[in-house]
């Protein structure tokens, strides 16, 4: 599954999410879904979310 809807995020689930700082070189950061940022359904770039470590970034890929 994609992380571009916001139907497909839940929290609890394990993520790949592309941090602010590695947007350019596209490194993935694994991690438990805490909060849903973006309120709205659809995002091209991602879904915003925070893991439970307290980081924040797109998720590109749900585990």
């Amino acid at each position: 599954m994609n992380g571009q809807q916001r139907t497909n995020i839940k929290r609890g689930l394990e993520v790949e999410i592309v941090l602010k700082k590695d947007q350019m070189t596209g490194t993935l950061t694994r991690g438990i879904v805490k909060d849903i940022l973006t309120n709205s359904p659809h995002h091209p770039h991602g879904i915003k979310v925070r893991l439970i470590d307290g980081q924040v970034g797109r998720v590109q890929r749900i585990l």
